[in-house]
């Protein structure tokens, strides 16, 4: 079993920065896929980017690729996305997910889940 803990969501402007924080307990997280997802109301769950733990490589929506960042501390197994140049579009409960397996965009992949944290981005 893994548990994830979400933090660091709030309301913020456009063009402002926010890091999202996501504690990993329960057991190592070597080989696992570590994922960001993101829902607005009304929509769908939409992958925002993932990381292998223990493997250098990250991989991103094309929707945030250049603006949004990926990293990890594996001494706290936090997982952490850094979101720069912030959109109203961005507005959204912000997630992160597990999988023992190696996947990517698909959230059904994905086995494990935090409560999420809402992030607000005001125009």
């Amino acid at each position: 079993q893994v548990q994830l803990v979400e933090s660091g969501g709030g309301l913020v402007q456009a063009g402002d920065s926010l890091r999202l924080s996501c504690a990993a307990s329960g057991r190592t997280l070597n080989g696992y896929t570590l994922g960001w997802f993101r829902q607005a109301p009304g929509k769908e769950r939409e992958f925002v980017g993932r990381i292998i733990w223990g493997i250098v490589g990250t991989y991103y929506a094309d929707s945030v690729k250049g603006r949004f960042i990926i990293s990890r501390d594996n001494a706290k197994n936090t997982l952490y996305l850094q979101m720069n140049s912030l959109k109203p579009e961005d507005t959204a409960v912000y997630y992160c997910a597990a999988s023992r397996s190696i996947t990517s965009v698909s959230a059904s992949s994905y086995d494990y889940w935090g409560q999420g944290t809402q992030v607000t981005v005001s125009s």
